[in-house]
C-alpha cells in the first residue's frame, strides 16, 4: 500500500478531523515536501529528513515542526508538546472551533523548509556520564557475574541502579539495598519494570 493510501486511511480512521485534515493535507501538497508515513501518522520530509507532520486525537489535531524551535512564530501558534522533555519539537494544535488560515500555515510550512535547507537542527544534549557508587564498583571487582550483568542493562536501567545506591544516606542502607537488586540485575530486570507493565 502506498504512503497517499495509508494517509487516506488515517484521515478515515479519524473522521471527526476529516476535513480540517486534508485541508491541511492540501496545503502540505503545494510544497515540495515529500507525503510519507512515519511513526503511522502523515509526515512530509526534505531529502529525507521529517520537517513536519500532521496529528489527529481526541480533542484536537495539530501539526508538528520537528525542528520548530528554530521557527520565529510571529502569530505565536506553537507549543512545545512536551515541556521539559522535547527540545526541538514545536506543535500548531487546533480545535474544533478554530478556522484553517491557509496563507498562515503555508507560510509556517515554507519558513520550515527553509530552515531545514539552511541544516538548522537542534543538537540532542549529551548525557551526562553514569555515575557507578563506590558500593556498586567493588562489587564489580568482586563478581564478574554481577559486573557482565550490570553492563548487559540498558543505559536508562544502569542509571536508576546506580541513583537508588547513590541516594542511600548510610551506608548500611547503601548495602541492604544493593542486597535487594542483585538478583534482579542478574536476571536483566529494571528497576522500576513491575511498575511499568501495569
Amino acid at each position: 500500500m502506498t504512503d497517499s493510501k495509508k494517509i487516506d486511511q488515517y484521515i478515515e480512521k479519524h473522521s471527526q478531523w476529516k476535513k480540517q485534515l486534508n485541508e491541511l493535507r492540501a496545503i502540505f501538497l503545494q510544497t515540495e515536501l515529500i507525503e510519507e508515513v512515519k511513526w503511522g501518522a502523515p509526515a512530509y520530509t526534505l531529502n529525507g529528513s521529517i520537517v513536519s507532520g500532521l496529528g489527529a486525537f481526541k480533542n484536537h489535531y495539530a501539526i508538528w515542526f520537528h525542528q520548530g524551535v528554530f521557527l520565529k512564530d510571529k502569530k505565536k501558534q506553537l507549543v512545545n508538546a512536551q515541556e521539559g522533555k522535547t527540545q526541538a519539537l514545536r506543535q500548531w494544535k487546533f480545535i474544533a472551533k478554530d478556522t484553517i488560515d491557509s496563507e498562515l500555515v503555508l507560510g509556517y510550512i515554507l519558513e520550515a523548509i527553509e530552515n531545514s535547507k539552511a541544516g538548522k537542527k537542534l543538537k540532542p544534549k549529551p548525557k551526562k556520564e553514569l555515575d557507578i557508587p563506590k558500593l556498586l564498583k567493588n562489587e564489580f571487582k568482586k563478581n564478574k557475574v554481577f559486573n557482565n550483568s550490570f553492563k548487559k542493562l540498558t543505559p536508562g536501567k544502569q542509571r536508576e541502579y546506580a541513583e537508588y545506591i547513590s541516594t542511600a544516606k548510610r551506608e548500611a542502607t547503601q548495602i541492604s539495598r544493593l542486597e535487594k537488586i542483585a538478583p534482579m540485575i542478574k536476571e536483566g530486570k529494571g528497576l522500576h519494570d513491575k511498575y511499568k507493565n501495569c
